[in-house]
């Protein structure tokens, strides 16, 4: 038990941590949806514009930007091509992120001074139990389903249930959820849970303990995908994260 105890905290210790680092979500200022027609923001240096290659930036005399290695100063400096993850700027102790959104260029800055980061104190979450450690088995597709790879299926006071997952590069699963906590005690929209890859016959656990929030439960600046209606479980799972708790008068819905 003290062993389960320790690693679990270890856990929530380095989940805390993320969640408090300066350029993580928290950060997050705004999601600016570039056009073709150039528009300046209040935290972000530059005019910003997009077309299907990616996005332009131009830089005026007193801007600067660092992409990687190279500073960009002051002229039209084209960032692309973009994917989903997308590229990196600097500026002072600031970031942000350049990436697509299905065809359209986003740019959001994070800063360590963000309004929501000086609010955050913290995500409660339930208390850890080695009852929420549930034994599942892991059923791929012959075929795939979008980017879904197969179901878990595991037992709950005496009925079987299944949940849609996804798979990681590193062979371990990817599952979003709610429950009947979903809304009360834990954030509305879903939570997530990762899996060690299954064993070569298929058998996975499911630990709930470590149920932890999306993004969008820390900032209306993040995209999340929403989890497939049989993803619902019918049962309180009171175990992991709960809703995060701010000293403003409330993070944001997802």
């Amino acid at each position: 038990m003290s062993e389960f105890l320790g690693e679990w905290q270890g856990w929530r210790d380095a989940r805390e941590a993320r969640l408090r680092d300066p350029h993580g979500w928290l950060a997050i200022t705004a999601i600016h949806w570039l056009t073709d027609t150039p528009q300046g923001f209040d935290d972000v240096p530059g005019e910003w514009c997009s077309d299907e290659h990616g996005a332009t930036v131009t830089l005026g005399p007193d801007e600067a930007l660092a992409a990687g290695s190279t500073l960009l100063t002051e002229g039209v400096h084209r960032l692309g091509p973009l994917d989903d993850v997308g590229l990196s700027v600097t500026f002072g102790d600031a970031v942000a992120q350049v990436a697509d959104r299905e065809g359209r260029t986003i740019v959001r800055p994070r800063h360590p001074d963000s309004p929501n980061l000086r609010a955050y104190r913290g995500t409660p979450c339930y208390a850890p139990d080695p009852v929420w450690v549930v034994p599942a088995r892991y059923e791929p597709y012959r075929t795939a389903d979008g980017d879904a790879v197969g179901e878990v299926v595991f037992d709950h006071a005496g009925s079987e249930h299944r949940l849609v997952a996804w798979g990681e590069d590193d062979g371990s699963l990817w599952i979003l959820f709610r429950d009947a906590t979903s809304g009360i005690t834990t954030y509305p929209a879903n939570r997530q849970l990762l899996t060690a890859p299954p064993s070569p016959d298929g058998l996975v656990h499911l630990d709930f303990n470590r149920a932890f929030n999306m993004p969008c439960a820390y900032t209306e600046f993040a995209t999340c995908p929403l989890p497939p209606v049989a993803n619902t479980l019918p049962f309180a799972v009171e175990a992991g994260e709960q809703v995060p708790t701010t000293t403003a008068s409330g993070l944001t819905s997802g």
